[in-house]
């Protein structure tokens, strides 16, 4: 690869850091979102089995030998080693004779059967999570505002430009996938288009071998989309599809077919928070549902820019959705984690970030600087009636993240208002 070109990653110190510590490194994530082209910049050899040269050689001869494909300078990258999983007995093993550190990098677009992989790995080979690129890493963040320094209570007031609507619902439409960043959205929207395309007359079927019906497949990726950020239940997926397709799909498919999309990368939920709040409000347990990039949800939904437009509720579903893949990017670079917060009492909160010392931090999103009000309001009632709780454990920072602002500052209130466009990790 021409390093010069490389376009940096949030990830890439934590790769730097893992390849200190385990003796490989496996980066997994959705096709395209830039696995091998990071992994490469990192590595000083490689193979890849995805390669047909040679009646796809390299795949041969991992299947013949898999030690024989470990051969050569390290880190060694080792690309979409799924296609082979007997690699990964053969890198663990390999690991344990040498005890040696950063030798391997594998790369992997779906997760295999456990059959045929002999061991975990645990202790050996560290995971890591590559999304597609936040509005930071793709240069359309301004980066004035660091996520982990708001989450400690700190923040430079800033102006920090006016944003473009139109420019923020192409951003949306364009999602973050390396291959898309220099192109018009019109063609842009083609390629996540051409993903799920591939996902499903391709890979469902490789993860597994196992053919599945492909209409049921679309009807159910189109149902996700129209409950993109929402906490709808397998039941209510089953539903949807029933009354707004006209027609039925079993519930114990929607959950297989559920686990294939997850095992693709293709989904990335976010979970329920609750752990942090100690308190004795009964928290809700469904997981927020979202696609891996949120132009996956535009091009089910056949959106374009005029039709968003036109309709502001679902362009706020998608905003919140872009939102809250850049928070995960952000929150995960510094031990954080991401969660949404949702009690019996019809308190929401949309995003609830978990640093590593249990202090915990929550985000209202907001597309219009209108709606900033109403959401701190939203954020002090929450803390006000948990910190009354005597068990209660209440946020350490609360922020409303806003599309169209033009300022990052702190409120008298003390809640902080921040453009998702100011924003990096």
């Amino acid at each position: 690869m021409d390093r010069t070109k490389y376009l940096p990653r949030i990830l890439d110190a934590k790769i730097e850091e893992y390849l200190k510590v385990f003796g490989a490194v496996c980066i997994e994530g959705p096709k395209w979102c830039g696995k091998t082209w990071t992994s490469s910049y990192h590595c000083n050899s490689e193979i890849f089995m995805g390669d047909p040269a040679g009646n796809f050689q390299n795949r041969q001869l991992a299947e013949l030998s898999p030690a024989l494909v470990l051969e050569g300078e390290t880190p060694r990258l080792i690309d979409e080693w799924q296609e082979v999983p007997p690699i990964w007995d053969a890198v663990r093993y390999q690991v344990d004779q040498s005890a040696e550190k950063g030798q391997f990098i594998l790369t992997g677009s779906a997760t295999p059967n456990h059959k045929g992989i002999l061991h975990s790995g645990a202790g050996r080979i560290g995971k890591l999570r590559m999304r597609t690129m936040s509005l930071y890493e793709s240069g359309d963040s301004s980066g004035k505002v660091s996520l982990e320094a708001l989450c400690r209570g700190k923040i430079t007031t800033a102006l920090t430009g006016e944003v473009d609507l139109k420019n923020l619902i192409a951003l949306i439409i364009r999602g973050g996938w390396p291959g898309a960043i220099q192109l018009p959205v019109e063609q842009a929207a083609l390629l996540p288009t051409e993903y799920l395309n591939a996902v499903i007359d391709d890979d469902v079927f490789h993860i597994d071998g196992i053919r599945r019906n492909k209409t049921k497949l679309r009807l159910l990726l189109r149902s996700l989309a129209r409950n993109e950020t929402t906490t709808a239940t397998n039941k209510t997926l089953k539903n949807d599809i029933k009354e707004v397709d006209d027609e039925d799909i079993d519930v114990e498919t929607v959950k297989e077919y559920l686990d294939l999309f997850e095992r693709l990368f293709l989904t990335d939920n976010q979970p329920p928070f609750s752990a942090g709040i100690r308190s004795s409000v009964r928290v809700k347990q469904a997981v927020k549902r979202h696609f891996s990039d949120p132009s996956l949800a535009c091009a089910l939904l056949k959106v374009t820019p005029t039709s968003l437009l036109g309709d502001l509720e679902t362009l706020g579903f998608l905003f919140e959705a872009l939102c809250e893949r850049d928070l995960k990017i952000y929150a995960e670079s510094f031990g954080g984690s991401l969660y949404h917060y949702q009690d019996y009492h019809s308190r929401e909160i949309d995003a609830v970030i978990e640093l590593p010392d249990g202090q915990w931090c929550a985000f209202e999103i907001k597309l219009g600087a209108n709606q900033i009000d109403a959401a701190a309001e939203n954020l002090l009632l929450i803390q006000k009636e948990i910190a009354a709780d005597p068990k209660g454990k209440p946020p350490a920072v609360l922020c409303v993240l806003c599309g169209m602002s033009n300022a990052a500052y702190r409120r008298p209130d003390g809640v902080f208002v921040v453009p998702l466009t100011a924003l990096k990790n």
